[in-house]
């Protein structure tokens, strides 16, 4: 069984200011919706091959610098909406909030 990963971001405060358009903030600030769930936050975005293409960059720059978020991405038929689910163990629920709420966290 692999261990659990660090509740920690690999980027520096400097870092995240300069990426956050590429990270959870900028996605953030482009969904339709932002639910909170159990576990984590649900965003909508607008069924369009550029919201796909954004999900799909920040979920790989996510994976490596914050480790122990989990994605999903569902995409509805008939060019319904997209939405990614991130899930964090609750002793990270806080920062995945404070991602989502557009005040990143310094």
């Amino acid at each position: 069984m692999r261990p659990p990963a660090p509740i920690a971001c690999t980027l520096s405060p400097d870092d995240r200011r300069a990426r956050r358009d590429d990270l959870i903030p900028g996605l953030a600030a482009r969904a339709e919706s932002i639910e909170h769930t159990p576990g984590g936050v649900r965003l909508r975005m607008p069924p369009s091959p550029d919201a796909l293409v954004a999900i799909t960059r920040v979920v790989d720059a996510e994976r490596h610098c914050c480790r122990f978020l989990s994605f999903t991405i569902t995409i509805e038929p008939d060019f319904g909406p997209i939405t990614l689910t991130i899930t964090a163990p609750p002793e990270a629920q806080e920062l995945l909030a404070a991602f989502v709420t557009r005040s990143d966290v310094d």
